[in-house]
């Protein structure tokens, strides 16, 4: 995900473009403001991403398992299932 900066002159002439960088291409644009602190414009979709990552790993242990897992399935000992097969397997009826 790229991050550039622009002024606030520069948002408020091309404002509708920005927003099509920000959401077709993914960028992050902080738009610099004087005498004023900073806003950044990020994708809707990007920051529930972000959002819900946080407040998974908030938790020590939800985070440790959460790694443990990940490892688990980049690993050797992890094999592909069809969902149905995982359903049938912990007994969810479809």
């Amino acid at each position: 995900m790229l991050s550039r900066e622009i002024t606030y002159s520069q948002a408020k002439a091309n404002l509708a473009s920005i927003l099509d960088q920000v959401y077709d291409q993914r960028h992050i644009i902080v738009i610099k403001r004087d005498n004023q602190k900073n806003v950044a414009l990020i994708a809707e979709d990007e920051l529930s991403g972000i959002l819900e990552t946080i407040y998974l790993l908030r938790s020590l242990e939800n985070a440790k398992h959460l790694f443990r897992a990940l490892a688990w399935a980049e690993s050797d000992e992890a094999t592909s299932q069809r969902v149905e097969e995982l359903k049938e397997e912990l007994g969810i009826k479809s």
